[in-house]
């Protein structure tokens, strides 16, 4: 079979998330549970559907490193939830939130205009009369044209969508748009859950459906900024709101940063998302182990990663005889996987530079070149405390320490400079 490049050339785009339920990207898809430590995803699909059974809504945390994979494991879990019965409302929360500046107010702006947006979708028409009653208060609190007056009577997720479009390019309007909803905050909270959630579950049901599902994707992508109080954004959305983001009345996942996993009020975090049950962390895959050597369950895995990419609709044995339609050799194809670092991202990124240079198969000196360039990236941000740093890491094996984890994941992630060579290639 002969390799389709412009088909592997989009495969490997590293923007581009799978969509697990699309049969076309689904066979591109492979399941790293075996090589991540456990079943993390299933785990926390079997919680929802468990908190279900006993009419229980559920907010659980899920983190990693940026790359490494969680929004494609997310669209897995909706997938399985989906076949379940269960409605699931993922969004990107990137689409509608600028992450140098988010607050409690976008955040439930952006989950009640994905939501009805979804249920509007199998039929579920919502019309919330706390909004309806003070959408032209709102608007004439902004004092912008915003040309919405008129609108009144449109569709809410319509009239959100045109408010969060022009707050997300407009600080100032951002910031008068919160003067406005903080201290409505709990009035909203009770709107969302009353005449949004209730009735979205109750409608649901009639359709035969489980329940509601939110999953908010990309807040792990959230600034590590200090506001004016002296917490980073992190802190305070996750820490200090935490009780507020996790009130809401049906199932909820939430991706978080990693560095909250490191940070000095990890404790709290936990306890405001669910009495001290752990965030969900995604590792990267395994490559290499502790000693230096291959991992050979995790470096097999990747092999497939970027062979199921070219060639779909072989099965897994079979393409390794054909590697050599796309490297010029097998080792070329091992020397990526191992530098890489298991990480997902960097792995399609390093391919997709190369394909972006020469036809297949792509030849060992443009795969070094494409390596030489990621790793003098890495470099030109790292300062001479952060190798301090980052030695230690290297010499006791393990991360700890809110400041450490900060600096590492300047440096590019400790993760990923703990798993490769790149440094000392």
């Amino acid at each position: 079979m002969e390799l389709d490049f412009l088909r592997f050339f989009d495969a490997c785009d590293p923007s581009k998330t799978l969509a697990i339920a699309n049969p076309e990207d689904r066979q591109y898809y492979i399941d790293f549970a075996s090589v991540r430590g456990g079943k993390i995803i299933e785990a926390l699909a079997r919680t929802i559907s468990l908190r279900s059974r006993l009419d229980q809504p559920t907010c659980q945390l899920f983190t990693g490193h940026i790359g490494c994979g969680k929004s494609t494991e997310l669209r897995r879990l909706q997938a399985d939830l989906e076949a379940q019965g269960f409605h699931v409302v993922y969004f990107e929360s990137t689409q509608d939130l600028d992450m140098a500046d988010v607050d409690i107010s976008d955040i439930l702006l952006a989950i009640i205009r994905q939501v009805t947006d979804s249920l509007a979708e199998v039929g579920i028409q919502l019309r919330p009369r706390y909004f309806a009653d003070r959408w032209q208060e709102m608007v004439d609190f902004l004092q912008t044209p915003l040309e919405l007056s008129a609108e009144a009577n449109l569709p809410l997720p319509m009239k959100l969508g045109k408010i969060t479009a022009k707050t997300k390019a407009s600080p100032s309007l951002r910031s008068r748009l919160r003067q406005y909803l903080e201290p409505r905050t709990s009035g909203i909270l009770e709107s969302l859950n009353e005449e949004i959630l209730a009735r979205a579950n109750q409608a649901l049901q009639r359709q035969g459906k489980k329940g509601l599902v939110v999953i908010v994707d990309n807040l792990d992508r959230v600034e590590d900024r200090r506001n004016d109080g002296g917490r980073t954004q992190p802190e305070y959305l996750f820490v200090d709101r935490g009780e507020q983001l996790r009130r809401l009345n049906c199932h909820l996942v939430y991706t978080i940063p990693l560095t909250l996993m490191f940070s000095n009020d990890y404790q709290a975090l936990t306890n405001r998302f669910g009495g001290g049950v752990a965030p969900r962390v995604l590792p990267m895959v395994s490559v290499r182990s502790r000693d230096g050597k291959d991992n050979q369950a995790g470096m097999a895995l990747f092999r497939q990663l970027v062979l199921a990419r070219a060639f779909p609709q072989i099965e897994p044995e079979a393409r390794l005889d054909l590697v050599t339609q796309v490297f010029d050799s097998p080792e070329t194809l091992d020397r990526l996987c191992r530098m890489s670092g298991g990480h997902v991202r960097n792995l399609l990124g390093i391919i997709y530079t190369c394909l972006q240079e020469e036809d297949t198969p792509l030849s060992r000196n443009t795969i070094e070149r494409a390596i030489r360039n990621y790793r003098d990236r890495l470099v030109s941000a790292i300062t001479d405390d952060e190798w301090e740093l980052l030695a230690d890491v290297v010499k006791q094996q393990n991360v700890s320490g809110e400041e450490g984890d900060l600096k590492g994941k300047r440096a590019g992630g400790l993760g990923v400079i703990r798993s490769s060579a790149l440094f000392n290639s």
